[in-house]
Formats: structure tokens, sequence, C-alpha cells
């Protein structure tokens, strides 16, 4: 058993983690990290945002092939494979982890490759391969083990037929057809992906509405264009049971309905990594989904303990991961402490979706007067060059101040457009109003023209008021 003694301990090598050493050993804390993968970049590398991105644009580029119209004129198109996409999307992961360990070394941050538990509220035991164990003596500690895909206990997911988000990643075939139970922001964004690829989609969803923490229009816009693609969406649907065989799978719903396919896909929640961590030893406890609460400064219950990440539950996005984890060193050296609360959503379905602020609803109840600018990227000449007309941006601002209160975009590179709005949201006083757009010259033909339109289309409707 080796002992070690660090000021400062992080549990999980992903975007949290990375963050928050890279910004404390900046800080001159003595830093140490715990990764049990063997393989650093955590889950967002190895098993969600970077593959499942990857993936997305390697469908996006066929589906562009296929819409050229020199294509069109082809008697037949050859067949794209899920497998011959997967392996071009997971090209980029040896590239990630070659960078995020140049990161380590650079920064001279030694990393302990194994698995953590508490012994004691301020010791860590790292178990290392061939029954080799290290001790650590921490002033502080931060959580960041990520999550995992929610598998319930009546699914059987050693079937060949049945897959999580994770072990999608590893399917060798491309079925004919997929049922995906969950349609939160990871059902939806393979649905997309499997639609693209000619694959019949069963997408199940537990509520009214897709992703109802969007603005409706955006939903709404969502839903039609995956119905367009052939999805069938059932919504207000929940699962009884399920049957695999070597032929298929077929899912009984609560509603009576039964639904065969090849495969399924399951996309039902997330749960947080803490099983094997003992939190018990250091005083703490998970919730059931494996999550663990923390304050306003992402301390635990035992204030020189720190989580950050997937492992708190919301937003779970790798973005705000990243600023997490470096509110948990200014915490630690005693700076002021950003409460990361105003990420944007970025969702990458096809189209892609992301906003920031309120929406109308929000706005509608809490009686707040508002107007509506659109610009249709139909109507934009980025967009017709490209060939990427559908969708539309949006801005919701004040009736009175014509201050920003909300952006939805809908569309291609949508989560790159929103940043634009986003920083004039996060303007003071009058620098935060609807009237920059149509006061700034943007580059022409560009995506962010789109802008100026919008807003001049919701200025002119205050006018004919």
């Amino acid at each position: 058993m080796a002992d070690y003694t660090y000021d400062f301990l992080v549990i999980g090598a992903g975007p949290a983690g990375e963050a928050a050493a890279m910004a404390a050993t900046k800080s001159g804390l003595k830093v140490g990290v715990v990764d049990d993968t063997g393989s650093l970049g955590g889950n967002c590398t190895h098993k969600g945002t970077i593959p499942s991105k990857s993936i997305r644009h390697a469908v996006k580029q066929v589906i562009h092939y296929r819409q050229q119209p020199e294509v069109l004129q082809m008697a037949s198109l050859p067949p794209i494979s899920y497998s011959t996409i997967l392996t071009s999307a997971k090209k980029i992961i040896p590239r990630k982890v070659a960078m995020h360990k140049s990161y380590f070394m650079r920064n001279r941050i030694y990393v302990h490759s194994g698995t953590a538990h508490f012994a004691g509220p301020n010791q860590v035991n790292v178990q290392l391969p061939y029954g080799v164990m290290d001790r650590i003596t921490v002033k502080n500690v931060l959580v960041a083990t990520g999550s995992r895909p929610y598998r319930p206990a009546d699914v059987d997911f050693t079937h060949p037929r049945i897959y999580d988000s994770d072990t999608i990643l590893e399917m060798n075939h491309t079925p004919r057809t997929l049922i995906i139970y969950g349609a939160g922001v990871i059902g939806c964004e393979y649905a997309s992906i499997f639609s693209g690829l000619g694959v019949k989609v069963d997408l199940i969803n537990t509520r009214e509405h897709l992703l109802e923490f969007l603005d409706s229009e955006i939903s709404d816009a969502l839903s039609y264009h995956l119905r367009e693609k052939g999805v069938l969406v059932r919504q207000l649907e929940e699962f009884e049971s399920l049957q695999a065989t070597d032929h298929g799978v077929s899912l009984k719903l609560q509603s009576g309905k039964r639904i065969k396919a090849d495969a399924l896909l399951w996309c039902n929640g997330r749960s947080g990594n803490t099983e094997l961590l003992q939190l018990q030893n250091a005083g703490l406890q998970a919730n059931h989904r494996g999550q663990i609460e923390v304050d306003e400064e992402y301390r635990t219950a035992q204030p020189h303990i720190y989580a950050a990440g997937d492992v708190i539950g919301w937003p779970s996005l790798a973005s705000a991961s990243y600023d997490q984890g470096r509110a948990v060193v200014s915490s630690i050296i005693g700076e002021p402490v950003r409460r990361v609360t105003d990420a944007p959503t970025g969702i990458y379905t096809l189209p892609e979706i992301s906003s920031v602020g309120k929406t109308e609803a929000e706005l509608t109840a809490a009686k707040v007067p508002y107007e509506v600018g659109r610009a249709f990227f139909k109507d934009i000449a980025k967009a017709q060059i490209s060939g990427e007309e559908v969708g539309m941006l949006k801005i919701l601002f004040h009736l009175d101040t014509r201050e920003i209160l909300g952006i939805h975009c809908f569309g291609a590179e949508a989560a790159e457009i929103i940043h634009i709005g986003q920083a004039i949201m996060n303007q003071q006083g009058a620098a935060n109003s609807v009237e920059y757009f149509t006061n700034t010259t943007f580059n022409y033909p560009t995506m962010a023209e789109a802008y100026r339109v919008a807003a001049l289309n919701g200025l002119n409707r205050l006018h004919r008021q």
C-alpha cells in the first residue's frame, strides 16, 4: 500500500473533474486525480457527448449527400450501415483521450487509475489492478464520477437486442425497426440519428409533449420534423413489460399497445455513479438515483467534500460540468463562486435545438408583457446556399424596455448561433436590448443575420400596435 497526501483530490476525470483539477493546480494546490476507466475523458468522451455527436455528424453528412441533385438522379444508392457510421465516429475518441492526457502531464497531475472509495471523511482508498491499493489523505475532495443509463430490474440488458445509450455504441448491425423507450434529450437525438439512416423508429414518450422544458413552438417543430422523417411518436405511454427473442423484441405498454421491432433502445433516465464510493464512511448518502445533494457552492453535507457534474443531476450538461468544476475550486480558495444556472440548452437532434432564457409559457405565467420576433431560415441567404432551410430563430423581448428575455433556435448550427444572443442577454441595462441587432451590421450571407431579421420582425410588430 502506497500513501499519498493532497490538498485536493478529484474523483472522476470527465469535464467537471478535469476542469477542477486544472483550476486547482493553477491556484497552487497539490492535486491528485482518480479515474477508473484507464483512459481519461470520462463518459463525455467515451460513452456520451463525443461519440453520439460524432455519429450524428456522420449521419448528417449522409443525409446531405443523398439530397444533392446529382445523387438523386442515380438509379440506386448504396445503403449506409450503422456499424460503418460508428467506426467513423469513434476515430475521434483516441484524439480526445490524447488531448486530455497531455493536459494532465503538462500540469504534472498524478492520476491514480483505479476505483476509489471513502475510508473516512479525509481518507480515500484507491483499488488498483492486481490487488494493490493507494491510501490517500486529503483536505478537500470533489466527487465527479458522472452518471450511467438507468436500468430497471425487469429489463434484460444482457439480451443482444436490448440496448441503452452506452451499449448502443457497440451495436454491430443496422436494425430495420427500432423502439426507443424514453423521449428525453438522448431519446430524441437517437431517434433523429436512426431515422436519418432509414430505420423505422417508434419513439415512446411518457409525457404529453416532447421535451416539455422547451418553448412550445420549438417542441412542436421537433415533433413535426421527427414525424416527417418517419418517426412514430407515441405520447403519454408507460412501460409494462418487454419480451425479447432471437428474432426481435415486443414491448407491451400500460395502455395495452404491443409494439414489435428488431431492437429496443432504453433511454429513460440516468443514475449517478456513486454505488462504489462507500459514501457512508464519509458521512454522506446519495438519493435513489445515485445523485448527491449540494449547496450553492457545490458542497455536500461535509463542507470539505464537493460534488459536481452529472452526479448532482440537473442540468447534466458537459458545458455546465466544466464551469461547476471551476466553481468548486473558487470555493476552496475563498473566491466568489459562480453557481451555474444560465447554461444554454444544446440538443443535437436533426435539426438541432438550442435556447437560453425564458419560454413564452414562463413569461405568460409570470404576466410579463413581451413581444416575439422570428426569422425563418428559409428566408436567410446562407441557409438557402447551404441547403439548411429548415428552422427558425425566435427572440422574446420585453414590450416596454426591449430587454431580451429569451432566445430559442431550431435548425442548422442552432447551438452555435445561440451564443450571440446569450452574449447580449448578459449585458447590463440598455446594452441588453433587441435593438442591438438592428443597430449592428452582420456579415452577409451568414446564419447570424437571422438575429437582425428576427429583431426587425419583432420591432415591426410593436409599430403595428
